[in-house]
């Protein structure tokens, strides 16, 4: 007997398709060994230098903090992290069940770009101008330039833009972006274009740039977008170290009702960007009714001498305070790791319904 072997002959376009289509397939499949595939396909975040884990490095800027004391209590030491030791989007990924670190995409690989990157950067705010007295920093126009050059990256690996598309549909992103428009530009007064604003005025011209911005990540991919109000800024060392504060909170309430203003547009901005086909995004924020502080006592000071000027970090090789798990703020604008691994959670729990199980066909429309 003779066994026939029937050989299918398909065009190179169509056998293409079908190749990326399959390559598409194995990433995701391969992704959900890494990342619990009940919470996230891949990751990514924006933001400053809450976030930033060593992108501020590769450029010429003052605000790094690659040298000790920072990361005294990271394995890896001095990092360019802006803490002692891990911060939020360290505490997210290990929530989100991420074995490592998300990357900066200073140094990513194409895996890194398939999976996740941060693209965090200190100083970095929603406005070009702000941060600019820092030196180079990554604006969030600029880290959304470099999103659309993995969009590019992938499009290239597989084989078209929808499908590169389509995978980062299937992604979640955290952005957490404002903190210098107010801390390293607003409040301070740095910039002219921001010194005839009041605080209404400044936070809608603040809005309305963001909203540009995160229409332009829905523009590539992004659809599952997890945005963090701005926290009570009014409350950190530079500002009650600078600014008259209340004897009843001890914070500059000035600055935290500014930015209460900003919160709240924010808001309205994304119940907005939901009326975009297959947009989720949601706004999130680590601030509670009852905050919980855990071991935390000391709440009005930095653990670490600090620096004098705008930069407010750690002086290079000084000997931070010993008891760290007792303290909210590690320098004059950052918090400790303690008092990040107790905001990072309650983010976490913000995010839970960006975290549901999904597939391949998240509701995508190309509208760029």
């Amino acid at each position: 007997m003779f066994r026939h072997t029937i050989i299918i002959i398909m065009p190179h376009s169509i056998m293409r398709n079908v190749c990326y289509f399959l390559l598409l397939n194995f990433v995701i499949f391969q992704f959900g060994g890494v990342v619990d595939a009940s919470q996230v396909h891949c990751f990514f975040i924006f933001g400053d230098s809450l976030v930033d884990n060593g992108n501020n490095n590769y450029l010429n800027t003052t605000a790094k903090v690659n040298y000790s004391p920072y990361g005294i209590d990271f394995p890896a030491g001095p990092t360019g992290r802006f803490t002692n030791g891990r911060n939020t989007a360290d505490f997210l990924a290990e929530l989100l069940g991420i074995d490592e670190p998300l990357p900066p995409y200073a140094n990513a690989t194409d895996w890194d770009r398939i999976n996740g990157v941060n693209f965090g950067s200190g100083g970095a705010g929603i406005l070009d101008e702000s941060g600019q007295h820092f030196g180079d920093v990554w604006t969030m126009s600029e880290q959304l330039s470099n999103h659309e050059a993995i969009v590019t990256r992938l499009a290239e690996m597989f084989g078209s833009r929808k499908l590169s598309l389509q995978h980062l549909s299937n992604c979640t992103y955290y952005v957490a972006m404002g903190n210098n428009d107010y801390l390293g530009n607003y409040l301070p007064k740095y910039y002219a274009s921001t010194t005839n604003y009041n605080p209404k005025q400044f936070a809608s011209l603040a809005i309305a740039q963001y909203s540009k911005h995160l229409l332009r990540l829905y523009k590539n991919g992004g659809r599952k977008v997890a945005v963090n109000g701005l926290g009570k800024l009014g409350c950190i060392p530079q500002q009650t170290a600078k600014y008259p504060v209340s004897p009843l909170t001890g914070c500059v309430e000035t600055s935290n009702a500014a930015v209460d203003i900003f919160n709240g547009k924010l808001k309205k901005l994304i119940k907005t960007l939901n009326l975009l086909p297959g947009a989720r995004f949601l706004y999130v924020s680590e601030i509670t009714d009852n905050p919980s502080y855990g071991n935390i006592t000391v709440v009005g000071k930095p653990c670490c001498e600090v620096s004098e000027g705008v930069l407010g970090h750690c002086v290079e090789g000084s000997t931070p305070c010993s008891n760290r798990d007792e303290y909210y703020f590690w320098d004059s604008f950052h918090p400790t790791e303690a008092a990040i691994s107790l905001s990072a959670k309650v983010l976490y729990d913000a995010m839970a319904p960006l975290l549901q199980t999904t597939t391949a066909t998240t509701p995508l429309v190309d509208v760029s």
